[in-house]
């Protein structure tokens, strides 16, 4: 248990001396910081953090990113903060732990309504997409060891894993990252679905993967006879939790599945993918309506590939993928095969290639996503641009219990207040922001758990108006504030006197009907007129006094269920 994988990496990078110690110094740090505690399995526990460093290096070569992963879980679970942090590794460091951090404290209560919100909170509150791929290989390798667990907690974080995690990934185009959590979730989640496909699964699969086999040698016997520059040519399983979501599709019938094991042909440049296509389609009749092209129409998260099913030997449906290195690493890696290692002073960058997507199409946050990835020259530049910055106008915070709210920018806890509960905002005193008191109107900000203290006989304060930003938060202020202003009007001894007016069809004894309602809600009457005058509808005009809101609100009901009365207001005389 050491740090050695870590710093051969670095080394075959070109990374520095400087590089190295950074990574050295990090790792005993953190396991000064962690020493005497234990993983649920008995392990010790910097055995996870060492873990996540590693599988995050086979992803990037980002120092600092590693670094951070080493002690992502430090200001969390010892006794340093980040402020410790910071005075030993800098802000870079600290700022990606603290979002790592802040990250922790987001709970998934498994509603579909709460999982897109969250997702997109995930990335509001990472603020970097360093972060957000720290954040999802610590759960990959949380995933790896959930069976020492108890059965409820696994089940909760599988499930999380799945309509979090997982899709997340997906969004960011981590291929790789997203089928090992999708296929270590599912056996949790649905063991009942898992158990089913994986016995109809074992033959099937064995029985195609000869198949494919026996397929290979004509692939690569035909390229080369054709003069196609490739670089490989292997065959891949589908994840398995994918495999039964296509089930689904199409009648649980694995005979109508065509991609269970592809053959995946990867070219050095995009001509060579077209030229592939022409041998394969050449050797076997493509199915019409199969023919897929994702390097002309990338799909939403990125992916690049040509997809074709053939009829292949013995007149067996087999899918073909082809993509250049560049396309695999992506689809492999997604947004993090396009990291820069920061060029240092003699050597060159681990990394020469640059992301390209030049394409616009609506794709709303996910295309927003993608643009900060264009045509970056300098490592520096490249760092900059994983500040996510496309949310700025929306913010996200969390009650204590971990649910997510979504408030605009410069919204204060009375904003938030409401947005949980109209009773909340009306009767709130004060807040905490992140365990502190703090002002009503103070500037809420990303992953702020907030707090609000309440008071039954607390009302709303007309001031509130001058700093709210929701216009939810501003209505319900104010209609509470014209309905106190209402009430007010009655607080003398014999009441407010109203003015009701009651557009209505004429007929005979209507007016009596009137006035007996007004007489039986013992309303004396000051006075009543009639107007008819260029009137489609005859209006009656009625002064009284009334005691309350709620007798006039309880009056007004009542004269509009008598026949041929077609509208009641009132005001205040």
């Amino acid at each position: 248990m050491n740090v050695n994988y870590l710093t051969d990496k670095i080394k075959k990078w070109g990374g520095t001396d400087e590089n190295i110690k950074l990574i050295e110094r990090a790792y005993e740090f953190a396991k000064k910081a962690h020493a005497g505690q234990k993983r649920l399995s008995g392990e010790p526990y910097i055995i996870h953090p060492l873990a996540v460093a590693e599988n995050l290096a086979d992803f990037t070569g980002d120092i600092p990113t590693l670094a951070s992963a080493l002690l992502h879980d430090v200001s969390e679970d010892t006794q340093y903060s980040i402020n410790d942090i910071k005075k030993e590794f800098g802000d870079e460091i600290a700022f990606l732990v603290e979002g790592v951090t802040k990250l922790d404290k987001i709970k998934y209560k498994g509603t579909e309504r709460a999982a897109e919100n969250l997702r997109k909170m995930f990335l509001a509150v990472a603020e970097d997409i360093r972060v957000v791929l720290i954040k999802l290989i610590d759960r990959l390798h949380n995933m790896k060891t959930i069976q020492h667990m108890n059965p409820e907690k696994q089940k909760r974080i599988a499930l999380e894993t799945l309509e979090i995690y997982a899709p997340l990934s997906y969004r960011l185009g981590i291929g790789e990252i997203k089928g090992q959590l999708e296929d270590l979730s599912f056996p949790i989640v649905s063991p009942n679905e898992y158990d089913w496909l994986a016995k109809r699964l074992k033959d099937h699969f064995e029985e195609r993967k000869k198949y494919v086999e026996r397929l290979l040698p004509a692939v690569n016997r035909e390229l080369k006879l054709e003069k196609i520059n490739y670089v490989d040519v292997h065959a891949r399983a589908k994840h398995s939790y994918s495999l039964y979501k296509k089930l689904l599709k199409f009648d649980m019938d694995l005979n109508k599945i065509f991609d269970l094991i592809a053959v995946r042909i990867i070219v050095p440049e995009i001509e060579s993918c077209y030229a592939a296509l022409g041998v394969i389609h050449k050797l076997w009749r493509p199915m019409p309506g199969l023919i897929k092209d994702y390097i002309a129409l990338p799909k939403p998260n990125g992916y690049k590939s040509i997809h074709t099913t053939v009829f292949g030997p013995e007149g067996k449906m087999i899918e073909f993928q082809i993509r250049t290195s560049q396309m695999h690493e992506e689809a492999e890696k997604g947004i993090a095969a396009h990291w820069a290692y920061s060029e240092q002073k003699g050597t060159k960058n681990y990394a020469e290639k640059r992301p390209a997507f030049a394409r616009k199409n609506d794709l709303q946050w996910v295309n927003q996503l993608r643009e900060w990835q264009k045509d970056f020259d300098k490592p520096d530049e490249f760092l900059d641009a994983l500040k996510i910055d496309f949310f700025k106008n929306r913010i996200f915070v969390l009650t204590p219990k971990g649910d997510v709210f979504d408030l605009p920018e410069g919204a204060t806890p009375i904003d938030f207040a409401y947005a949980v509960h109209t009773d909340i905002g009306n009767t709130a005193t004060g807040a905490k922001v992140n365990n502190k008191m703090v002002s009503l109107n103070h500037e809420l900000h990303n992953g702020d758990i907030v707090e609000i203290l309440t008071q039954k006989n607390k009302k709303p304060n007309a001031d509130w108006l001058d700093f709210v930003k929701t216009a939810g938060a501003r209505k319900k202020i104010s209609s509470f504030l014209n309905r106190s202003r209402e009430e007010m009007r009655f607080s003398g001894p014999s009441g407010q006197t109203v003015e009701l007016k009651l557009s209505v069809r004429d007929r005979i004894g209507l007016l009596k009907d009137v006035t007996t309602v007004i007489a039986r809600q013992k309303i004396n009457m000051k006075s009543v007129l009639s107007e008819t005058k260029n009137r489609l509808y005859p209006v009656i005009a009625i002064q009284a006094p009334i005691k309350n809101k709620k007798d006039l609100e309880k009056l007004m009901v009542k004269l509009k269920e008598i026949k041929g009365v077609e509208e009641v207001s009132y005001k205040f005389i």
